[in-house]
């Protein structure tokens, strides 16, 4: 079995190409995989396939081997897999739906992508924090002093508040610095925190955005994750109950790390 290791913003992903539909994971090997001590490690495990009427198909596994849910830098992954496996159009149908992928510029190994998020057509204040789903579930959360915030064991408590349950939620802490969102991510299915999540970064976007009562119309947000810098663009249009978000785009790093051979 041969795997490729990539990473998106420090988010690290095993990558296997499958349109031939040979590959069977079960939750046991993707566990033993993205193992850092005794496997080769990973945040995740992306298996590219095929889909009528797309470019290919994403498939994305937990480090824990839970599955159905959508990774923001995983699919920016995908597409820089994508593109080394010789595709030339990157329209891919992911966990939660479709994505279009565009690679805007490489330097070295990085290459900078840019792919479509769903629409997100609602969400929930819960106190001083929102819940909406991005692809996959999150809470964002406004803390000050977010270098040293508690992200383990306050987003432990939060990704296993009874309210979320039975699936949990991520858990997203934001900070805004002049025009840069910082955000630091507690991640279901890692159980801990990770140096970026894409779906998370969106969300934080948005809820960002929510909580300054942004206005109607075309929004950038810089954003800042442990140790890269991305981007979230998106429409907000007025809606029965606030706002809803279309044209949601995330652009930020690729980068191939290394061939394996199990």
């Amino acid at each position: 079995m041969v795997l490729y290791k990539y990473q998106g913003a420090g988010n690290d992903f095993l990558m296997a190409d499958n349109r031939e539909g040979k590959l069977r994971l079960d939750v046991e090997t993707v566990q033993s995989l993205c193992d850092r001590h005794y496997g080769v490690g990973a945040d995740g495990v992306i298996l590219i396939g095929t889909a009528p009427g797309y470019d290919f198909s994403m498939e994305f596994f937990n480090p824990d081997g839970s599955t159905g849910m959508m990774c923001g830098n995983g699919g920016r992954c995908a597409v820089a897999f994508a593109a080394a496996l010789g595709l030339k159009g990157f329209d891919f149908l992911g966990p939660d739906g479709p994505h279009k992928g565009e690679i805007l510029s490489q330097e070295g190994k990085v290459k900078t992508v840019r792919i479509g998020m769903k629409d997100v057509e609602g969400y929930e204040f819960i106190g001083d924090k929102v819940f909406l789903d991005t692809g996959t579930r999150h809470l964002v959360v406004p803390v000050q002093g977010i270098g040293e915030f508690d992200v383990y064991n306050e987003g432990k408590r939060l990704r296993n508040d009874p309210r979320f349950a039975p699936v949990g939620t991520n858990v997203d802490f934001i900070e805004r610095q002049g025009d840069v969102l910082y955000v630091r991510t507690y991640e279901k299915g890692v159980e801990g925190e990770t140096l970026a999540c894409g779906t998370g970064i969106v969300a934080s976007a948005l809820g960002s955005f929510l909580f300054d009562r942004g206005e109607a119309g075309r929004h950038e947000i810089p954003v800042r994750s442990r140790r890269d810098d991305l981007c979230v663009a998106f429409t907000a249009v007025p809606a029965k109950d606030g706002m809803s978000f279309r044209e949601v785009a995330l652009t930020g790093p690729a980068a191939f790390v290394a061939r394996v051979e199990l």
